[in-house]
């Protein structure tokens, strides 16, 4: 289909990563970044912008260079491996970045001699002694004011020590108020608020001191050009990466010219403040636009514990990607945790949210739409015929959803984006059990079925859509499954009709399987602890390693729920008061029900089975919290529970012993 918005010339749209240290392999904490960088460029590609993705690594420093030596290796040997392992995990993870700038690249190595003896040019560094406590793994000097609980480093929380050296020191102190300025003019600069009210509290309020921008006490970095005794120190090197990956100060600025500013760059909180204090000034001090927006997201710990090598309980990415796929892993990540705060990781919180949220949720309602279509039209997509009112509330709901989700992403919400999808998803669930499209059937009642099946279509039609940036392979899978063709853009979404009678539906494989969580723990702990063991050569004993258990057999998937699914169920014993044919419906009885000091109708598709006089008086058990609808003009409030054989007999659900209405099931 031809879209008018494709006519329009592409915006642009820059976002980075942090430019990770690569002295170790990185974790969940590094891919969950990444992640969620990548799918801002996916929305923002779907959205019609043309979207340059920066991510890189940080290769010099003390750090690395000590951490070599240890191997036997060269630093540049030590972070050429590392560096390979790290484009090896984003390339598992299908990550769509642009650029992977190294600091170690000649071009950027370049682009910084000359951006440091600018600024020397300009007055802005000047060299001087330095003499203060300096933390060894953060390579930092901090002052007395800055220090915690006596000397400790306010950074990584580690002792630090007395050193002198000489170094040369960017004028960070005169930029103090240009940056409150900045802030005040720009609220939207550093996000979450919580995270700008950091800067101004512990570090601008009582001034800025000049920063130590070389070193001279290693020389794994780049040549001051003026004087090789020192090296470039981090907050210059490392940091304008940001440019150096869009070709500034090469014969080819193109990108630079294209992309620059920024229009986010997304970091860890640990960080924020050498991307909205350091940067920004070094930024004005080139005379260069600033960026739009600097997002500091919260850490993802273990068991409320910052992930830590040293404390054994780093989880690695790879092992969960390649039991479970994908796009689990980032539909988790992005689901399970809000972007700005911390959260906690477990193995079997994600495993949970598998099962509900992708077996239970959307994985079924894939498998029973395309299954209803094959069984009931020959594969074939019908047409709607014999259109009621619920249907209009479906097709609100979901032509509504994108301009939900669209508010929620802008502001990097992506948690709560994902729960107005979903939301979406199981209201297309309930339209299923309330249109009991099997009865349409049985009852010949093609013209309603056909609605019924259009819709369910339609729906997930849009759902495909909408989850595209978290979920890629799903997403294709479910349009493939549907058969629709093409590429798609954000706006489709918000039309409802696309989808063409006569389209072949095409049934695949299961989604997203159930899984047993118990096995699927020892599986998962096995696989991370041999990872671990590869990495470290420490071995770590577990259960699961005396027997591997077998893997789970897929099979066709059910409405199952958790605990916590069912919690959100209100099952009430009800007394039928009264019971009469549905004036409209041929089908349907209208119920009034005594729920405790409550009374309340339910209208309930059982006419076949019972006659309307015979339920007077009998206890039913009934789904108090569904939220009202109209079923043929008489509103109905809650569910009648009902078993039905394969053979068509169906009994209404009810207590063995004789019980109050109005009790809670449970």
């Amino acid at each position: 289909m031809f879209h008018k918005e494709r006519m329009i010339a592409l915006k642009n749209f820059y976002l980075t990563t942090p430019i990770y240290y690569p002295s170790d392999n990185l974790h969940i904490g590094h891919t969950y970044t990444t992640v969620a960088a990548d799918t801002i460029k996916r929305y923002k590609k779907l959205q019609g912008y043309d979207v340059f993705f920066t991510t890189g690594s940080d290769e010099h420093g003390q750090k690395i260079q000590e951490k070599a030596a240890q191997a036997g290796m060269s630093p540049q040997a030590y972070v050429d491996k590392i560096v390979a392992d790290i484009k090896v995990l984003w390339n598992m993870l299908e990550i769509d970045y642009d650029s992977f700038i190294r600091s170690t690249d000649p071009k950027h190595e370049k682009a910084i001699a000359d951006i440091f003896k600018k600024l020397y040019d300009k007055g802005e560094i000047y060299k001087d002694q330095y003499e203060g406590a300096y933390c060894t793994p953060c390579e930092s000097f901090w002052s007395d004011s800055q220090l915690v609980d006596g000397n400790k480093c306010p950074d990584c929380g580690r002792e630090t020590h007395l050193a002198k050296e000489e170094a040369y020191f960017f004028r960070l102190s005169k930029y103090r108020d240009k940056l409150l300025k900045l802030y005040e003019d720009n609220p939207e600069f550093i996000q979450p608020e919580s995270r700008k009210n950091e800067m101004i509290n512990n570090f601008l309020k009582d001034g800025l001191d000049d920063l130590s921008v070389s070193r001279s006490s290693f020389d794994w970095g780049i040549k001051v050009p003026f004087d090789e005794k020192h090296v470039v120190y981090v907050w210059i090197d490392a940091l304008s990466c940001y440019l150096t990956a869009l070709g500034y100060g090469t014969e080819d600025e193109t990108n630079f010219n294209k992309f620059w500013p920024a229009d986010v760059h997304l970091v860890g909180k640990e960080i924020v403040r050498f991307h909205t204090i350091i940067w920004p000034a070094i930024l004005m001090a080139l005379d260069l636009p600033l960026p739009k927006k600097v997002f500091g997201h919260g850490w993802i710990l273990f068991e409320d514990d910052k992930m830590s090598k040293s404390k054994g309980n780093v989880i690695y990415p790879e092992p969960i990607i390649e039991l479970y796929g994908i796009d689990a892993f980032k539909y988790f990540l992005m689901r399970e945790f809000s972007f700005g705060q911390d959260g906690s990781f477990s193995r079997e919180k994600f495993l949970q949210r598998l099962n509900s949220d992708l077996a239970n949720d959307l994985g079924n309602l894939v498998s029973r739409t395309v299954s209803m279509v094959e069984k009931y039209n020959g594969g074939i997509l019908p047409s709607p015929k014999a259109v009621e009112e619920l249907d209009q509330t479906l097709i609100t709901q979901a032509t509504e959803t994108a301009g939900k989700v669209e508010e929620l992403m802008d502001k990097l919400n992506f948690s709560n984006a994902l729960e107005e999808i979903w939301k979406l998803i199981r209201r297309t669930n309930k339209y299923v059990d309330e249109t009991m499209p099997w009865i349409l059937a049985r009852d010949g009642n093609t013209e309603r079925l056909d609605t019924v099946l259009y819709n369910l279509s339609e729906s997930l039609r849009i759902v495909s859509i909408l989850i595209q940036p978290f979920m890629v392979r799903t997403s294709d899978e479910i349009r493939k499954q549907l058969g629709v063709e093409g590429a798609v853009n954000w706006e489709d979404a918000k039309t409802w009709g696309f989808l063409k009678e006569g389209t072949k539906l095409q049934k695949g494989g299961i989604i997203f399987p159930r899984l047993d969580i118990k096995v699927e723990l020892e599986r998962l702990n096995t696989a991370n602890n041999k990872l671990i063991e590869k990495r470290t050569g420490a071995r770590k004993e577990t259960k699961s390693e005396e027997k591997k258990p077998e893997a789970p057999v897929e099979v066709e998937p059910v409405e199952e729920i958790t605990i916590d699914d069912f919690a959100k169920v209100q099952l009430k014993v009800a007394k039928v008061i009264a019971c009469e044919d549905h004036p409209k419906a041929d089908k349907l009885l209208v119920l009034t029900l005594k729920v405790g000091e409550e009374i309340r109708t339910v209208v309930s598709g059982i006419k076949q089975w019972y006659k309307a006089e015979d339920l007077v008086g009998k206890k039913v058990i009934v789904v108090a919290n569904l939220k009202p609808v109209k079923l043929r003009g008489v509103e109905s409030r809650g569910m009648i529970m009902a078993a039905e054989d394969a053979d068509g007999n169906l009994t209404l659900l009810s207590t063995l012993e004789d019980i109050a209405d109005g009790s809670s099931i449970s």
